[in-house]
Formats: structure tokens, C-alpha cells, sequence
């Protein structure tokens, strides 16, 4: 698995979690592992997860000058990197034997670190754990435990490296919801078979987009954006402000609440109200003051384009208070497909800004439909 052109690759930064004991309780019999206790003699070469992370990771070799990882200490992680001589820091530490507490104290403490991707190796218990968290981050499961009845896994070890290394490349994927279900102990005490449903994770899903636009024209292009808006609207949480920016996308964002857009400016919006129009840097600032603001914007000039055309307003000190995650870019699939690949573009006129939000963001495409995209 390798990349022809090397120059194209991008950065990752992954967390990486291992459950030593998935997939333990299969050889004998058990439904799971959830009560499986851990060995008197246990090494990386007894984990069915720690084996199957290997078959992921060795695969993705080739692009270890593009990969960085946020692990757990030993088993759960950074034994398998250090073995695979994989860039990684060690951001939670764990007694020898671990459980479900550790999953989740590591969980957060990896998140916590701006990560693109949150890959584990595990089953449907595992899973659960990470759902508790109620994660906005993507995750991707190795298929590693007895019973697999979530949405959240790669087929195989193989298909995981694959979609990580499409990441890598910056084709984009879909992010999508998918449900986290586990088998029913009570029921399964009873002699049933039954799953139940625990909760979502959001999971990168490997479809291209440019595959599902083939025939886009200018009409098509307009039904995007409305949906895009129809998707936005019923995004839009309470007392917070909204700056709209430049773009067709945005107006139609706008038009969908009965308002004009500004041309070629920022308006504001709080409770789906109009509250500010055409603002400038000073506006923009004493709305931050007042309320938590996060602002809406597109590419423009058909550069992939983010900031730094068109939206000078947003100076490198404003985007500096309002932190790059309550960014949201809308970009419909026949525009994102004319970037042939490229990433998006930072031009905010700071150069460590640039560099510190640079990385995958999501990107809202239509209604309920969001992809990774690299911002560079």
C-alpha cells in the first residue's frame, strides 16, 4: 500500500486505542469479553485486537513521515507504534491489566488533543464505551471482538488501512452516523439473540463524492445548496450567533430564513433572527463579547479558497477568540468536486494561525451529508 505521489500526501494525526482482551472470549465459547479476565500470562503476541491493530498499521508504513499518534501506554497502544517505529506520544498512562474506565479516561485525553481520527481496536464493548462519550470526533473501528453488530467497523483490518490511507491522500470521505449496538445480556440469559440499540458514533464512510456528481450542472449545484440549508437551519443552536459569509451557498442559507444576504458581506443571525448586516471587524468583535458566535463560510474564486478572500474581516485575532471549531464550511459536491483533490486554503494573513488550523475538517455538502476534507 503506497501512494504514487508523495507531495500530494497530508498530515494525520489519529488516537489510537487497543483493547488487549477483545476477541478473547471467541476461543472459548463466550458471547463476548466483556467478563473475561485478564490472563496471568499475557503478551502482545496473546491479543486477537493487539494483532489485528498490527495488520492495520503495517500496512500504513509507507506514509510514516505523514501519520502522528496520540496512544495509551503498553498494550492499549504504544507498544504496537514503538514496534512499528510510528511517531506517537503516550497521553494516558495505565496499570497492567485495563477495563472500561480506562477506555474511556484515555478516550478523552486523546480527543482532547485535536485529533483527525479516533481508530480503535476492539468489538461491540468497546464501542459502547467510546458512545458514552458522546464523541463529535470520527471513529473507526478494527473489527478485533466476538460479536460485531455496530456500524462503526472496517470489513477487515485490510479495508481500515485503506480508508485511513484515502484520508492521507486527500480524496475526502463521508462522515455518517452509525448506530452502536451490542447484544442484550438479559435477554441473551433467556436463550434470545437480541441486539440493542446504545447510541451513535460519527464514522468515516469510504464513498467519493466526485463519484456521486457526475452529471452535476448549474440546477443541481442550486438544489445542493438548498439542501445544504435545509441542513444548516436545523443545525443552528439557541443564543448563539451566526456570522454568514460571502457566497451563493450562504445567501441561500439566508433566503431559506426570508432574508437577502448581504453582497460580499458578513451578516449575523441569533435565533434565526436577523440581528446585524454587512458587519465589520468592530461588529464582528463586540457580538463575541455578547454571545458565543461561530461563522458559516464557503470557498470562493474556485481557488478552495477559506479565509482570506473576501472575509477579511475575520482577522487573525477574531479567528483567534472564536477557535477554529466553531468554523463551519458549506460547499456543494460539484464545487468540492472541482477542486480535483486540492485541499482548502487558509490565507488568513498570520502564518502560525495557518499552520495551527491546518488539518482535516468537516465540510456540510447537502442535508445530513458532511465529508472530511483537508484545510491547509
Amino acid at each position: 500500500m503506497k501512494h504514487e505521489n508523495n507531495s500530494c500526501l497530508h498530515s494525520l494525526s489519529i488516537g489510537l486505542i487497543i483493547n488487549p482482551i477483545a476477541g478473547l472470549g471467541g476461543a472459548i465459547a463466550l458471547k463476548g469479553s466483556d467478563q473475561v479476565l485478564w490472563p496471568d500470562i499475557f503478551t502482545a503476541q496473546h491479543s486477537r485486537a493487539y494483532q489485528r491493530a498490527y495488520q492495520t498499521l503495517k500496512l500504513l508504513q509507507p506514509y510514516v513521515e505523514q501519520l502522528t499518534f496520540f496512544t495509551v501506554s503498553d498494550l492499549m497502544g504504544a507498544a504496537l507504534l514503538a514496534d512499528l517505529g510510528m511517531k506517537h506520544t503516550v497521553v494516558y498512562e495505565t496499570d497492567v491489566t485495563t477495563n472500561a474506565q480506562d477506555t474511556h479516561l484515555a478516550a478523552q485525553a486523546i480527543v482532547a488533543q485535536g485529533i483527525d481520527l479516533l481508530l480503535f481496536a476492539g468489538g461491540d464493548g468497546t464501542a459502547r464505551d467510546l458512545c458514552q462519550l458522546n464523541l463529535t470526533v470520527p471513529v473507526l473501528g478494527i473489527p478485533s471482538g466476538v460479536k460485531m453488530h455496530s456500524g462503526v467497523f472496517a470489513i477487515n483490518p485490510e479495508s481500515a488501512a485503506s480508508l485511513i490511507e484515502k484520508l492521507i491522500s486527500g480524496g475526502g470521505v463521508v462522515i455518517e452516523s452509525a448506530e452502536v449496538r451490542d447484544l442484550d445480556e438479559q435477554l441473551l440469559q433467556q436463550a434470545k439473540v437480541q441486539t440493542r440499540f446504545y447510541g451513535e458514533l460519527n464514522v468515516p464512510v469510504d464513498i467519493r463524492l466526485v463519484q456521486q456528481v457526475k452529471c452535476a450542472t448549474i440546477e443541481s449545484d442550486e438544489l445542493a445548496q438548498m439542501d445544504i440549508a435545509a441542513y444548516v437551519i436545523e443545525l443552528l443552536e439557541p443564543d448563539v450567533v451566526y456570522l454568514l459569509g460571502v457566497g451563493s451557498t450562504c445567501a441561500a442559507i439566508m433566503a431559506n430564513l426570508g432574508y437577502v444576504h448581504t453582497l460580499l458581506g458578513f451578516d449575523a443571525l441569533l435565533n434565526q433572527q436577523l440581528i446585524g448586516q454587512d458587519l465589520t471587524e468592530t461588529d464582528i468583535g463586540d457580538l463575541m463579547a455578547r454571545y458565543p458566535c461561530k461563522v458559516i463560510l464557503t470557498a470562493t474564486g474556485g481557488q478552495g479558497i477559506i479565509l482570506g478572500r473576501g472575509n477579511q474581516q475575520l482577522s487573525p485575532t477574531i479567528l483567534r477568540q472564536m477557535g477554529r471549531e466553531n468554523l463551519m464550511i458549506v460547499l456543494t459536491p460539484h464545487k468540492l468536486q472541482g477542486l480535483m483533490g486540492r485541499a482548502l486554503r487558509l490565507d488568513t494573513g498570520d502564518m502560525h494561525l495557518n499552520a495551527a488550523w491546518r488539518g482535516l475538517i468537516t465540510v456540510i455538502t447537502g442535508y445530513q451529508q458532511q465529508q472530511l476534507y483537508y484545510l491547509e
